[in-house]
């Protein structure tokens, strides 16, 4: 069953995510400098959002 739309939070339903798509880990290592063209997209650092 769905739920009612006037039982949303007031911000939506958004919440913070702990877990990064693979492009947007690319992209913050890349700012980092940890990531630079020609490096292997797979088996990529752990990375933590930043805050």
């Amino acid at each position: 069953m769905s739920r009612h739309p006037s039982f949303k939070p007031p911000g939506g339903l958004t919440k913070k995510r702990n877990v990064l798509k693979r492009f947007e880990r690319v992209e913050l290592l890349r700012s980092r400098g940890q990531w630079k063209k020609g490096d292997r997209v797979v088996s990529l650092v752990k990375t933590k959002p930043d805050e």
